[in-house]
């Protein structure tokens, strides 16, 4: 029995869209963009599958992606409006949040970002919800120019953490990605829910003390 409070897990890998925050610009967003501003969904989402990697590789900035996938032609709203729904859309989910910083604390853990994003996207929701408090480290897409599923960006990872892949938890919410820290021997947990996800960490010695009211809506 894991006795609370001790743990051979030094440190947390975590994905930002769909762990601790909503996804950053997914399909049911562009679609409610493309309702809400008058656009043809499908040219639209068919010129954002042509650039999205690479936008979310840090090679194309948030104006250039707009321009290929939107500004192409005139039209009746600005890039200003366009860019402030895509912001918009990120809500946190407050009891990740809370849960990642009490066992940062109660544990001392080494925590590290692995999630694809792009780069002003990625740069707002680092400021507007408070991730540089509570994590160390980095390994974003649009930083380090490779995104998952490309392997190297776990290998970058573990570079970067500098801790044996034996001592790491990953939450991530696409079951490939985890199959992929697995084969690296991270320990991966497929992120599905808050309340299982607590449960799986608890294996692993990972027990947070967080009071209801400490978790605001």
């Amino acid at each position: 029995m894991i006795k609370k409070g001790s743990s051979k897990i030094t440190c947390l890998f975590l994905d930002i869209g769909g762990v601790l925050l909503t996804d950053g610009w997914n399909t049911e967003f562009r679609e409610q963009a493309a309702a809400k501003f008058g656009l043809d969904f499908a040219e639209m989402e068919d010129r954002h599958r042509l650039v999205f990697g690479v936008y979310e590789e840090g090679k194309l900035s948030l104006d250039e992606y707009l321009d290929r996938t939107v500004f192409y032609e005139e039209r009746q709203f600005t890039c200003g409006q366009f860019k402030e729904f895509m912001f918009a859309c990120s809500k946190a989910d407050a009891e990740m949040i809370e849960l990642v910083r009490v066992l940062k604390a109660q544990y001392g853990l080494k925590t590290i970002v692995v999630s694809n994003e792009a780069r002003e996207l990625n740069a707002y929701r680092i400021r507007k919800f408070g991730l540089g408090e509570f994590i160390d480290a980095f390994v974003s897409s649009c930083f380090v120019g490779m995104r998952k599923p490309d392997a190297e960006i776990f290998r970058l990872a573990l570079d970067i953490a500098q801790v044996p892949a034996e001592q790491i938890v990953y939450l991530e919410n696409t079951e490939m990605y985890v199959d992929i820290a697995d084969s690296f021997g991270i320990n991966s947990i497929h992120h599905v829910d808050y309340g299982s996800t607590r449960i799986k960490l608890e294996a692993f010695g990972l027990i947070g003390d967080i009071a209801t009211d400490m978790v605001s809506a």
